[in-house]
């Protein structure tokens, strides 16, 4: 059987990819590109001073809390939040809801942080509507890549964290990263248009926060360094100190 060329369906014209949406900015992308130390916080329940402690750490230079307590009930948390929220708004910071989408969309929370085995970013952004920045945790240079590619589009990722560089009680069993990591990081972001926020994370302290920096990190999130100070806000502007340069 003969077919004629006239037969045969037209090839498909192709079309030039289309260029990614923009990402559309959350209410708080501004203040959050003007972060530089990012606190995580347990509920501090034996010293029952959590009010007290996130206020000095704010007063101190503070610029995001996030409380992570494994331990609390939801009911409980919200109440800690509504402290944290208060405080946070007197002082002109942010502060954010770890995993719990549900405890952000109802405490109001401005920024929500998922781990790699959380909500993905879809879902998440889904749930908190737009209303809320989200941040990943990213543990290998596989994962700062996706980090920085999910970057893009209406409903991409606002910051990423990377770690740990060292390793660090508060998260047992997770392998430390090491400087490279940041390095990675730091020239993956650049090449890629620095195009949102990123801190390193894990065992950071007033000891090692300058090879964090000379590593390429210009945010940090720390947990004992200020949860384990004598004087909380002494701590983070010593923290900040370091940051700058003008630390000892």
């Amino acid at each position: 059987m003969n077919v004629s060329a006239s037969s045969l369906p037209a090839a498909p014209t192709l079309q030039p990819p289309r260029p990614s949406p923009p990402k559309l900015p959350t209410p708080h992308s501004d203040a959050l590109k003007a972060t530089r130390l990012y606190l995580c916080t347990d509920a501090r329940t034996a010293r029952g001073d959590f009010a007290e402690f996130v206020d000095a750490a704010f007063a101190g230079g503070v610029d995001i809390i996030q409380l992570r307590d494994k331990t609390i009930e939801a009911a409980e948390e919200l109440d800690l939040l509504a402290v944290l929220k208060e405080t946070a708004v007197r002082h002109g910071r942010l502060w954010a809801v770890n995993d719990r989408a549900d405890i952000a969309v109802l405490s109001g929370a401005p920024v929500f942080h998922i781990g790699q085995k959380d909500l993905p970013l879809p879902a998440a952004r889904t749930l908190v509507n737009g209303n809320a920045a989200i941040g990943l945790s990213s543990h290998t240079t596989d994962q700062v890549d996706a980090a920085l590619a999910a970057t893009v589009g209406p409903s991409g990722l606002d910051y990423f964290c990377v770690g740990p560089v060292w390793a660090t009680p508060t998260k047992p069993g997770r392998a430390a990263v090491g400087p490279e990591l940041v390095t990675y990081a730091a020239e993956a972001s650049r090449q890629a248009g620095d195009p949102v926020p990123w801190f390193a994370i894990g065992g950071i302290d007033h000891g090692n926060v300058r090879d964090v920096v000379e590593a390429g990190a210009g945010r940090i999130v720390v947990v004992r360094a200020i949860t384990e100070a004598p004087d909380p806000a002494a701590a983070a502007a010593s923290l900040l100190d370091a940051l700058d340069g003008t630390g000892s």
